[in-house]
């Protein structure tokens, strides 16, 4: 059994590692392993594991596949649902397909209509041929593992766990991951970044990685809700947490640090500014964490510019991920290259550069020049870490 991940080390001396991309954080699973009933504890080290074994098989899927992209290949969407049963074995027992009507089962349907919603906002809006841009077929596998407290984008396909479905409503902290849209939006956003960027997932290359799916989490929702930057809530996660928890979210986009405050679950850690960053080695180095900062930045430039988020901000930050960002990049290289594509779409010195402009400035990025103090090197102690084999032998001897 494997808790830990690859660790490839590339000619610049990068970790370039292919980690599992999980929407539930884990200090926030951490937290209720320490804070919860001996029931929640027991399921929350269960998705710390599960997670981690996942992490022990990953493949460098997208370091494999050659770049060459037919941009003439007709756009087909091809969604196929898979059922687990409650096991572990991917992808599982094949239940519908592109075109089938509806199973009746809530989650399956959420999975098919949210891969169809995001594949929708990425080939309508930004012209993307799926998440490869070359019609990868969306695959995605429901009712994961018995009570998996998360969701998650292995490189190849979407997964999805039930929650607490399972338990008593009194009982229940987790609803099904597939009932927000932005979650499933989010974590196919993995995907594209994976085959652009390629973000590395540590420090702040792996914060940006979180943030660009935030962004587009939020986006598809906005989109398939037709809802203006103003009218949005700019949650990720909506809906996810059940009643019995103070929460809004996982994470909110225009109030970083306010998604969550609850006994067992904590204190939402995010930061809106660079002078708050955390600078720990949990968590990849903050990814979940520090993500709240360029997130910040785009809510900011959206709510500036107006109207549908998605039609200039948004494309602003596909571009610049599609064809500006390396996999070493940090806040301040997305902070100047989307201030550039902005200049390129809409003109230097325009209103939507501008905005660019004062959402980097207000979280302490200027985009002209780079900050003093650079980010730690991405090979720093802590690139193999077990944290799930850890808290196993911490609370189960």
């Amino acid at each position: 059994m494997t808790f830990g991940t690859h660790c490839h080390h590339h000619p610049d001396g990068s970790c370039h590692r292919n980690p599992l991309h999980c929407i539930v954080p884990p200090h926030m699973l951490k937290e209720l392993a320490e804070q919860g009933t001996p029931e929640e504890r027991e399921r929350a080290m269960r998705s710390l594991v599960l997670s981690g074994q996942i992490r022990g098989q990953r493949q460098q899927i997208a370091e494999l596949i050659s770049r060459p992209v037919n941009r003439e290949a007709v756009a087909v969407k091809q969604r196929i649902i898979y059922d687990a049963g409650g096991q572990t074995d991917l992808p599982g027992r094949r239940i519908r397909g592109e075109g089938d009507p509806p199973t009746g089962d809530a989650a399956a349907d959420e999975a098919y209509d949210g891969a169809g919603a995001t594949y929708d906002l990425f080939q309508v809006v930004y012209g993307r041929n799926s998440i490869d841009d070359r019609g990868m077929d969306l695959i995605s596998t429901v009712h994961y593992g018995q009570s998996y407290d998360n969701a998650f984008w292995d490189g190849k396909q979407m997964t999805y766990g039930d929650g607490d479905e399972d338990l008593p409503e009194s009982d229940r902290l987790f609803n099904r991951f597939t009932i927000a849209i932005d979650i499933i939006a989010h974590e196919l956003t993995h995907g594209v970044t994976q085959y652009e960027a390629g973000l590395v997932y540590r420090n702040q290359p792996g914060a940006l990685n979180e943030s660009f799916s935030d962004v587009f989490g939020a986006l598809v929702k906005q989109y398939q809700r037709r809802q203006t930057a103003a009218e949005a809530d700019w949650l990720i996660g909506e809906g996810l947490f059940t009643r019995n928890v103070n929460a809004t979210g996982i994470r909110s986009m225009k109030a970083p640090g306010t998604a969550y405050n609850d006994p067992k679950l904590g204190k939402d850690p995010q930061p809106a500014h660079m002078r708050d960053i955390y600078k720990g080695f949990e968590d990849n180095g903050g990814v979940h964490i520090n993500s709240g900062i360029p997130n910040y930045a785009f809510y900011l430039a959206a709510r500036e510019l107006g109207g549908y988020a998605w039609e200039k901000a948004g494309r602003i930050w596909y571009i610049a991920l599609r064809d500006k960002l390396r996999p070493t990049s940090t806040f301040w290289d997305a902070a100047r290259e989307t201030y550039q594509v902005a200049g390129d779409l809409f003109g230097a010195g325009s209103l939507e550069q501008q905005a660019v402009r004062n959402g980097w400035t207000a979280v302490g990025l200027t985009v002209d020049s780079p900050p003093t103090q650079q980010q730690p090197p991405l090979d720093m102690p802590g690139c193999l870490t077990a944290p799930a084999a850890i808290l196993w032998r911490s609370f189960f001897g």
